[in-house]
C-alpha cells in the first residue's frame, strides 16, 4: 500500500522515515520529494508498505504523531 506522510520538517531525511515505518513492518519504497531547484524537502513523502495489515497499523499509529517536531499526518496516498 502506498502512503503519503506529510507536514515533515525540512532536515527530515528518507532515512529518517524509513526507520519510523519499519517499526510497523517491511518497507519497500521511502520517496521523499524534493524542490527541484533548491534540493531541499517539500514536507512531505510516499512510502510503500506490501503487508495492508502493517500499513494499516503504521497509518493508525503515526497519523498526527510528532517526527522532528512537527506533527505529521498520515494517509493512505491516491493511485
Amino acid at each position: 500500500m502506498k502512503l503519503l506522510v506529510r507536514n515533515l520538517e525540512r532536515a527530515t531525511t528518507e532515512q529518517d522515515i524509513r526507520v519510523l515505518f519499519s517499526t510497523y513492518g517491511k518497507v519497500t519504497e521511502c520517496n521523499l520529494v524534493l524542490d527541484q531547484e533548491t534540493g531541499l524537502s517539500k514536507g512531505f513523502a510516499f512510502v510503500e508498505m506490501p503487508d495492508e495489515n502493517e500499513a494499516k497499523a503504521a497509518v493508525e499509529a503515526l497519523n498526527l504523531s510528532t517526527l522532528a517536531k512537527s506533527k505529521i499526518r498520515v494517509k493512505y496516498a491516491q493511485n
